[in-house]
This record gives structure tokens, C-alpha cells and sequence, in this order.
């Protein structure tokens, strides 16, 4: 087994004949996050998320959807213009007037989409695949002809058929796109069909390929991860998650993930909890407790079993240190903590409690009702206290 200072490897990675990955993250919770319902995020709340996501290493921020309005377009361009070492992309709709907007906003690139799923066709558009691939690709040539990098979007491609995607990446390399992106928009595809699924796009097609993947069923870091190691460049991520629906494969998930499977450090991950809770703040949505890596039990053990190792080692059941992401531990005292966990805990609080006031202090913590949701570290050293007065 492979201790680093921060985290174990996963060592059966070694058994895979996988290439090393190349990929580089797009984070677009300022675009598809806002799409969250109820969430808006002010112009300095945007500033200072997309100032965050620079520091992390984060190589391209979506900033928004300019034409939504004249506060959002202001907004995109005055991200686009901080000196920002990530690059920035807005989205656009398969419009010239949407890409002119977007020129208007001095991003790097624009992502130009449309749906190619015959159910959107029919029930969104109630237009052909033509009539709107034509669209499309007067959109990308409005874009490529100002100087705009374009990667050029399917929407619902993991419910397109595999044939019409295959067509419309293929036509859209002629107008020289920088990317091609598959959405799974709503969430359908497990790791075993992303795979499948980038391997064929990228068997004809020579541009990068983005993967862009939605949590219905909960599998879009998984998904993410699996489009990576089938050779898709860009990843999409959004802080916490958010999203429509059920959300976005989680910026903190796939950063953690890509160090401990992929050995892919090159990303501040020590400043991820920290950018968590500004989103959670901004957003007014609270991750779950038990959410990966930043949840507010992540780094929580109460199991007397569990703790006695954590006081040894904390590897023994934390597969990264809280300290790599910006985390705490907490080791929380309650129904399932034994005396020698017990022991410790106290100890590392600055008490040294002889076994009788350990045994009082232990039938206390057992008695008391606040055991069901754990008590504070506060109410134990009031229990030591009253221990050490009888």
C-alpha cells in the first residue's frame, strides 16, 4: 500500500492498462450552477468565485449566458477581462445573434449547442436535424470568422443516436471547431456506456472531446471519471455540485478523484472546502453531511473502533487528510464511542482522567440525549468538569 503525506493511492490503478490521462477541467457553476432553481449569483459573487476557481488551477470558467441579460453580459465581460490565468467561455445558442454577444464579451471561446436527440427535435425545436445543424454551423462560422474559439455542444447526446452524433462532430472538424462536447444532459449514462460512448466519438473524430455529465442517478463524477479514461480532454464540473435537477458532476469530487486515482496533483485542492462553503453561502443550498469531501461528516468518526485507529493513524479510515482539501476532522463522542476512544479523545483535549472518572464519564455520554446527534465538544468538557467535581 502507498501512504502519501496526504492521502493512499489506489493501488489497483496499477492493473489497468490505461494511458496517463490528459485532461483540463471547465468549471461552469456560474452558468449551468445559476441554472440551479432559485439561484442567482450577484456581480460580486460571480467575481468572487471565478477569482477562487483561478486560484485553484481550474483551466477554463464558463461565466454565464450573456444574453439572458444586460447585467449577465456585463458580468461575462468584466470576468473575461480580470487577468485571470483560466481561461473564459460563455454559452451561446446556435444563433449568430448569440455569438455576436458573446464577441461583445472578450471570453476565449463561446460553446455554440444543440440537441440532436430525435425527442428534442420533434418536441423542443419541431424542427429537422438539418434545419438545425445548419444552424448550428452558421453560428460556428460567425464565431471562427471574429476570432472566437468554439466547441460546438450536443445536448441530450447521450440519448442522440450514436451514428447522427458521429455525423454532425465529423461535419462541425470542417469549420475547424476546438471542441466537440457530449451532454448528458439528463443523467442517463453510467461509467461503462460514457466510456463506450467517447471511445466511438473518438474513433472518427480528431478534435478534443469534452464530457458533460448530470447526477440524476448519481453518477456524474463517476461518469466524468470514465469519459477521461476513454480519452475526453475536457471535464465540466460545477462547485457542490449544483445544477439543474439533481446537479452537475462535483468540482471537489473530480479533483480529489484525478489525485488519488490518477496521480493528477496539479490543482489546489487545499482550497476546496473553502470555496464550498462560498457557494453553499451564495447559493443558499447546503451540501448533504455525508457529501464526499466536503460534506459536513466527511471528515467525522464517532465508531470507538474507528476513532482508537484515527488517533493512531488517521489513514485508517480517511483515504485523504482533511488537510488537502481545507477540511477538519471532528471525532465526535456519542452512543457508539467506547472508553478507550474515549480515553483519547479526552486526552487530546488536555485531560488526563483516571479509569473510575472514565467509566462516570462514559456512563454519562451513554445516558445522555444528546448522544443522538452527538455531543459538542463544548457540552463533553462540561461533563469532564462535572466528572472532576464528584
Amino acid at each position: 500500500m502507498v501512504l502519501t503525506k496526504d492521502y493512499s493511492r489506489n493501488e489497483l490503478m496499477h492493473y489497468l492498462d490505461l494511458a496517463p490521462l490528459d485532461i483540463e477541467i471547465c468549471d461552469v457553476t456560474l452558468r449551468d450552477g445559476e441554472q440551479t432553481p432559485g439561484v442567482v449569483f450577484t456581480r460580486e459573487e460571480k467575481i468572487d468565485i471565478a477569482t477562487e476557481l483561478d486560484a485553484i488551477g481550474v483551466e477554463i470558467i464558463e461565466s454565464g449566458f450573456p444574453v439572458v441579460s444586460q447585467t449577465e453580459k456585463e458580468i461575462v465581460k468584466e470576468i473575461a477581462n480580470m487577468g485571470l490565468n483560466s481561461k473564459t467561455c460563455c454559452l451561446a445558442r446556435s444563433r449568430v445573434s448569440d455569438v455576436e454577444t458573446a464577441i461583445e464579451c472578450d471570453v476565449d471561446f463561446v460553446s455554440i449547442f444543440i440537441a440532436m436527440s430525435e425527442l428534442h427535435l420533434k418536441h423542443k425545436y419541431h424542427k429537422s436535424y438539418e434545419e438545425m445543424f445548419g444552424l448550428a454551423m452558421e453560428a460556428v462560422q460567425y464565431a471562427k470568422d471574429h476570432g472566437l474559439g468554439v466547441r460546438f455542444a450536443a445536448e441530450d447526446g447521450s440519448r442522440t443516436d450514436i451514428e447522427t452524433l458521429k455525423r454532425a462532430f465529423l461535419a462541425a472538424e470542417d469549420y475547424k471547431v476546438n471542441y466537440v462536447s457530449i451532454a448528458d444532459t439528463i443523467g442517463i449514462l453510467n461509467p461503462s456506456t460514457t466510456y463506450y460512448l467517447v471511445k466511438e466519438i473518438k474513433k472518427v473524430v480528431k478534435t478534443p472531446v469534452c464530457i458533460h455529465c448530470h447526477d440524476d442517478i448519481g453518477m456524474a463524477t463517476a461518469n466524468t471519471l470514465a469519459a477521461a479514461e476513454a480519452g475526453a480532454k475536457q471535464l465540466h464540473t460545477t462547485v457542490n455540485g449544483i445544477g439543474e435537477r439533481a446537479g452537475n458532476a462535483s468540482l471537489e469530487e473530480v479533483l480529489v478523484a484525478l489525485r488519488v486515482q490518477y496521480d493528477i496533483d496539479r490543482y489546489d485542492t487545499r482550497k476546496l472546502t473553502g470555496l464550498s462553503k462560498k457557494v453553499e453561502r451564495y447559493s443558499g443550498i447546503k451540501p448533504g453531511v455525508t457529501k464526499a469531501v466536503i460534506g459536513e461528516h466527511a471528515f467525522s468518526h464517532e465508531s470507538g473502533i474507528h476513532v482508537c485507529a484515527i488517533l493512531e493513524e488517521p489513514r485508517t479510515y480517511e483515504l485523504f487528510s482533511p488537510e488537502m482539501v481545507g477540511g477538519q476532522r471532528r471525532l465526535i463522542v456519542g452512543k457508539h464511542t467506547g472508553i478507550k476512544a474515549l480515553k483519547g479523545i479526552v486526552k487530546s483535549m488536555g485531560h488526563d482522567l483516571s479509569h473510575e472518572a472514565l467509566c462516570a464519564l462514559i456512563e454519562k455520554v451513554k445516558n445522555s440525549a444528546e448522544t443522538k446527534y452527538g455531543i459538542s465538544s463544548e457540552r463533553l468538557e462540561e461533563m469532564i468538569n462535572e466528572v472532576k467535581g464528584t
